[in-house]
């Protein structure tokens, strides 16, 4: 990936291979030119919509313009998606997959694969234009195990997305402030939502976990143990 001086991209051994950690809300495994993601939500604000909520209206150009530079910055070949890339069926307005498919063909080239997660059953997979390969869980990339749902598996180290995680942080001041999270355990580790339109969940971890907090360009290494108001057991609502 190239140097650049304004975005903190801190590095981490996994299963013996190193990965990097982006402010974008993305893992980089740069031996296999893979960028990994969870939880897109594409629709989420289009369907919110449909259901009479006033909700912002670009996020999905948002999130793509943001997903092409990212792309282009770390010269990724492939896209892993650790699902619910489509929100809902009610948010597959015109609008909406016209902006996605107008996103694939500036990307023609780009492997793109769908670790189908919960939202997706209901919503349905993405159409065939947009020539994503859609994979139930957990699907191998040894050493990796790639699945929607956290959850260790015998064969590797799972990476894995669903519950938007976040950390509470506490000043010397009892300042309070909410981020997004990159959390590892021993056997699993579990990607913030990449969706800007998305809830979280705070995360409740053990002493040796790795939680690496997002704030704005940097992704910054905090303590295992941190303290929430929620567990991760409230995730099986995202």
């Amino acid at each position: 990936m190239p140097d650049d001086q304004t975005v903190s991209t801190p590095s981490l051994i996994l299963a013996g291979e190193e990965v990097q950690l982006l402010p974008e809300r993305a893992l980089f495994w740069q031996r296999t030119a893979t960028l990994i993601i969870a939880d897109p939500h594409i629709g989420k604000a289009s369907a919110f919509r449909a259901a009479a909520v006033a909700v912002p209206e670009d996020t999905t150009h948002a999130d793509l313009d943001r997903l092409s530079r990212l792309i282009a910055r770390c010269n990724a070949q492939k896209v892993v998606i650790l699902g619910d890339l489509l929100h809902a069926r009610s948010g597959r307005t015109t609008a909406t997959l016209a902006a996605v498919s107008a996103w694939r063909a500036r990307h023609a080239s780009l492997d793109l694969i769908l670790v189908r997660g919960n939202h997706d059953v209901r919503a349905g997979d993405p159409p065939g234009a947009w020539d994503i390969a859609c994979l139930d869980e957990p699907w191998q990339m040894p050493p990796f195990i790639l699945r929607h749902h956290p959850a260790a598996h015998p064969d590797g180290y799972a990476l894995a997305g669903h519950l938007h995680p976040a950390a509470r942080l506490i000043g010397a001041g009892r300042q309070r402030a909410t981020l997004p999270c990159f959390w590892f355990g021993a056997q699993v580790g579990v990607l913030p939502a990449f969706g800007s339109f998305t809830g979280v969940t705070l995360i409740a971890p053990e002493r040796d976990d790795q939680v690496f907090v997002i704030a704005g360009d940097d992704v910054v290494a905090v303590s295992g143990a941190l303290r929430g108001t929620e567990s991760a057991r409230r995730a099986g609502r995202r």
